[in-house]
């Protein structure tokens, strides 16, 4: 087979009157790739009330699946702590526009069984395989044997005391994968393994807006994964970039960040927005940017991300990089940057300062308006 582009991207929204123009600046290389993935964050309905677990019901207009579709992307997760926002009247509109625009939605389903099985595309010869799944869960919004909801990989916490003898001081959050659903994860890739060329497993988890940390859990499932046969872990979720690490030869993208989604604001339906509505104080705590005067509705590393690039050659992934991108300040719009251009070291010195922080060594080298991975 001849080498084959494979795009990765995180978060995915549009809601606004022009759908298109969100892809304005990155339409033209999309269009480059012979498969585009991307993380649907949003509902995609007109129905539905907001589900009383919400704490931000977000969803768009029908009409950005068709703007989704039109910026080249081809397989979609739906796998978000989202994903129920509305009801499950308007989850299942969902996913029928994302297949009825000629998408295909990963990671959801009428039940347990359904939101575990994979999408398989064929690229040349190459069968490329995806598994999605969702670690940030409001209540029952997982899919169960009878109930539909996304694929789940719950973590579990614990808060040990960092003085055992001094009741009240600070602690320490330890997670661990949930055994059933880590489990079931990895009974899903040796049952897909046989079946495809190269295996990419998405989940979206992690810790959103604060800077670079992982949780623990997040390693042992992405180090578990890789071990049992999957050749790279796209993450997203967080809302900000996350380390890239390279285990036993192939890359764990704890994040992919924020790629084509509207600000906060836009999804509020008339509240305040989540620099100010009550609901956040929470979140806001996170990221001290969020106390700041600023027009942006985001921390400022909010808008650094990333288009993942594999190039799959002889059915396997021959290398990996990405290509910086940055979102605008108040149309949340992405551009992808070229080397040329101050903000493109810029994400490159963010991504090795965050994946040192995080004791993995970074695996960055820049060659052309690319970052190698590997």
């Amino acid at each position: 087979m001849s080498e084959k582009i494979f795009f990765a991207t995180g978060d995915l929204g549009v809601k606004r009157p022009n759908e298109d123009s969100m892809f304005d600046k990155v339409r033209d290389v999309l269009k480059q790739g012979d498969l585009v993935f991307g993380q649907l964050e949003p509902m995609i309905t007109d129905i539905g009330t907001p589900s009383p677990q919400s704490r931000m019901p977000m969803r768009c207009k029908p009409e950005g699946a068709a703007a989704i579709a039109r910026a080249g992307f081809d397989v979609i997760s739906f796998a978000t702590n989202h994903c129920m926002d509305w009801g499950r009247d308007a989850f299942f509109q969902t996913i029928d526009l994302i297949k009825a625009n000629g998408m295909k939605p990963l990671g959801v389903g009428e039940n347990l069984e359904e939101a575990r099985k994979p999408v398989i595309v064929e690229l040349d010869g190459a069968k490329i395989g995806f598994l999605g799944y969702c670690s940030v869960l409001p209540q029952d919004y997982w899919a169960l044997k009878d109930r539909p909801g996304c694929a789940p990989m719950r973590a579990l916490s614990a808060a040990v005391p960092n003085e055992h003898d001094q009741p009240g001081t600070p602690v320490t959050v330890y997670t661990w994968p949930h055994p059933e659903d880590l489990e079931n994860l990895l009974e899903d890739i040796r049952r897909l393994r046989p079946q495809v060329d190269v295996l990419v497993v998405s989940m979206h988890w992690g810790i959103h807006f604060v800077p670079a940390v992982l949780a623990h859990y997040q390693k042992y499932v992405a180090h578990f994964a890789i071990d049992e046969g999957a050749d790279i872990i796209l993450g997203h979720h967080t809302h900000i970039l996350k380390p890239v690490e390279v285990y036993k030869g192939k890359a764990i993208v704890y994040s992919m960040a924020n790629f084509a989604i509207e600000g906060p604001d836009k999804f509020f339906e008339g509240k305040q927005g989540l620099r100010n509505d009550s609901r956040h104080g929470d979140i806001r705590a996170l990221n001290p940017d969020f106390s700041k005067d600023t027009n942006r509705m985001m921390p400022v590393d909010s808008y650094k991300s990333m288009l993942l690039k594999c190039v799959i050659d002889d059915k396997r992934i021959k290398s990996v990089s990405f290509l910086p991108v940055q979102l605008d300040a108040v149309s949340n719009e992405p551009e992808i940057l070229t080397a040329g251009d101050p903000r493109f070291g810029e994400v490159v010195k963010y991504m090795e300062e965050i994946t040192i922080s995080q004791k993995i060594t970074p695996c960055y080298k820049v060659e052309g308006n690319e970052v190698r991975i590997i």
